[in-house]
Parts: structure tokens; sequence; C-alpha cells
């Protein structure tokens, strides 16, 4: 059967995979989630969740330095990628191998949810992670509703620091932050990840700052100098997050939904 990837390339898979090297996180995650575990032959070095089920799994390099030939040695009959976190290539060097490779895109919650019904399909394991999207569905339309009459609050959520670095639009972390009630400083640039300059961010006035662990490692001595470079905002309304929370679309919007909203918002949604 013929699918079509991220990139619009036609992929044939003509039987459901048995060996599958996964190079992005959030799918790796999702794949143990919809019961999968046994048919991973490869992650990354950053596929860590869940932590048990990868701790065996052989690691084939990094997100942006995959080692192609230990991809090769493992005979998968799939390679999923994706265009953003991957290098295009190391992409088209797995495809060159002669290699089955599926490109992944989502840049939005709504994105997340057709990737993976679409990779369910592809696994045959749509039965396993039908509960896990229609609870992913669920939460997102549960927060549009409560955000319908309230006016959403201004985030700051820088991902890098040297230089400081930020989330635009058409971005996921964009959409994320969003379906959280929250409206992105930066929703304006003309860039998906804008470098800024950490002095400019008081203009834009933020109600909130996330500094999530991931990809670059925020911690309590960030918060002081952000508060410092921010005078407008209370130092209690910085907050430290779990950078998967933010950043990974795989089976764990649901909860990140909840968890994010409740730390800005004071308490989470009921369902």
């Amino acid at each position: 059967m013929n699918w079509t990837d991220a990139l619009g390339r036609s992929v044939e898979i003509e039987r459901p995979p048995r060996r599958i090297v996964s190079l992005v996180p959030s799918i790796t995650e999702a794949f143990f989630a919809f019961g999968l575990g046994r048919r991973i032959a490869g992650v990354t070095k950053f596929c860590t969740e869940p932590a048990a089920g990868v701790a065996d799994a052989p690691k084939v390099g990094g997100t942006k330095n995959v080692d192609v030939e230990a991809v090769a040695k493992l005979k998968p009959d799939l390679v999923i990628a994706n265009a953003e976190e991957n290098e295009k290539a190391d992409i088209e060097a797995l495809a060159a191998e002669g290699l089955t490779v599926f490109v992944t895109f989502p840049r939005t919650i709504i994105h997340a949810t057709a990737m993976m019904r679409t990779l369910a399909e592809i696994t045959e394991a749509k039965d396993a992670a039908a509960p896990v999207v229609a609870a992913i569905e669920a939460e997102a339309a549960l927060s549009r509703a409560a955000d319908r009459d309230r006016t959403p609050l201004r985030v700051f959520c820088p991902i890098w620091r040297d230089k400081w670095m930020t989330i635009g639009p058409d971005t996921y972390v964009h959409d994320f932050l969003s379906s959280c009630g929250l409206q992105n400083v930066y929703e304006e640039s003309k860039e998906r990840y804008p470098e800024i300059e950490l002095a400019d961010v008081a203009a834009k006035r933020p109600d909130v700052v996330l500094l999530p662990d991931e990809p670059y490692h925020f911690t309590r001595k960030h918060v002081k100098e952000v508060a410092k470079a921010i005078p407008g905002i209370d130092e209690s309304r910085i907050y430290l997050v779990d950078g998967k929370d933010v950043c990974w679309y795989g089976p764990r919007v649901a909860d990140a939904l909840r968890r994010i909203r409740k730390i800005v918002w004071g308490s989470a949604l009921s369902l």
C-alpha cells in the first residue's frame, strides 16, 4: 500500500512493519503506547520515553546526527523520521540505502493526532491507538471551550539561550501553547524560531514565562535572569516546566495540556 508522507512522497509499505527504527522521540513514545515496543529495532539517544522500554533498544546516534550505517545494519523494514528534527541529508542517505523512510512533520495538535492515526494504520495498531488519540482530542476540545470567553494570557517561551531563541507561528509549540489559553508574544514573527534579544521581551508585555528543560535546559538561575530582564513580570509567574510537555507531540499531549493549564491558570479542566 502507498502512503503519502509529510514531504509529499509516496511511500510503499507492503505489509505491517515488524522492525521499526524511530528517529523521533515523540513517535518512539507513541509506538510503545500503541503496544508496539517489541517491534522497535532502534532509536536515537534522545528517545528517552518510556524509560524502561527504550533502555535496551539499540541507539543510532542523535536526532541531528543519525548514524546511517548503524540504522542500515539493523535491517529495519520502516524508518520513521521528522522533517524538522532530523537532517535532510540523513533522511536522503537512509533512503539511498534502500530503506523505507516515512517522514512526519506535525505543526499543530490536530496534525499530531492525524499523524498518530496514520502511523497506527501503517502498523495495524488502530485499536490500541484509538483511546490514546481520543483522549488528546477530548482534552483539546475541552481547552478550546474553556477559552472562548476569556482573554488569553500572553506568554514568552524561549527554547534556547545562546543565542536566545523562541517559538514563532507555524510550530507545534505555538499551537500547543494556544491550546493552553496562551497567546505567544512572538506570534507575528516572520520566522518559525526567531533569534531574539532578551532585553526586548519586556516590550512584549508577557503575563507569564515558561522555561522548559529541553531543548535548552533552563534552571532556577535563568528564572532570576529573565525576571531581571522583564521588570514588569512577577518572578512567581516565571515557571520551570517539563520540555516534553511543551514540545513532544505524542501520547502525552492530553496530560501535558492539563499540566500546563494547571500551572498557568491555577487549575486543570475536567473531562
